[in-house]
């Protein structure tokens, strides 16, 4: 796991948030569900990039090309999100999702693994925007010891190696650790290679979950 605590400064976090601004108005925030149950998760998300992760009670979970509810296709990431990729991932081939998660104030994340992309030796590149989240990671087994840290706004790190599939999430965001939200809350931004280098890119579920 690489850590870096600060990795977007003041001025580089207010320019991403601008650019997600902009790139919610193509692709709104949805509520994703458990697949079978239909159980709605507690963040909101959106995607950038050629492919987008989304679940369903029917479909699951999978990646495809356009957003379950306009039916239009992802906006771009902005050149900032794939100089984080090349600078911290320091994978060959670039990015093809970046997952968009909307925390509010008291939503959470349960310990769950990253194994829904074709290429699991690429990274999943993070970086957190707004208010403070307690992040917890484990080993490969739901039942491995964890640890607990906290990732504030700026912060950037990356699964890779033994830890890329690692059992991790998102205990609780805590409120007022920063002022770039002005209704607080967290922004989280995944990003991830989804198939294998000379592989397509057609959304296909064939994920091993």
């Amino acid at each position: 796991m690489k850590l870096r605590p600060g990795y977007l400064s003041s001025y580089a976090q207010s320019a991403l948030l601008e650019a997600l601004r902009a790139a919610l108005r193509e692709a709104p925030l949805f509520t994703p569900t458990m697949p079978r149950t239909g159980k709605p998760f507690s963040v909101r998300m959106t995607n950038l990039g050629p492919l987008g992760w989304v679940s369903d009670r029917d479909g699951g979970y999978r990646y495809q090309q356009t957003h379950p509810e306009t039916g239009l296709p992802w906006p771009a990431m902005p050149e900032i999100l794939l100089r984080a990729w090349r600078e911290i991932g320091d994978y060959p081939d670039p990015p093809e999702a970046c997952l968009v998660n909307w925390y509010e104030p008291g939503a959470r994340m349960g310990l769950h693994q990253d194994r829904d992309e074709q290429d699991i030796a690429a990274p999943v590149v993070s970086l957190s925007l707004g208010d403070t989240a307690l992040f917890r990671i484990g080993g490969l087994r739901r039942t491995d010891p964890t640890r607990s840290f906290r990732l504030a706004s700026g912060d950037a790190m990356a699964l890779c190696g033994a830890t890329r599939l690692a059992f991790h999430g998102v205990d609780r965001i805590i409120p007022g650790t920063s002022a770039l939200l002005p209704a607080g809350g967290r922004v989280n931004l995944t990003l991830r290679r989804v198939t294998p280098a000379q592989g397509d890119v057609t959304g296909r579920d064939e994920s091993s979950a």
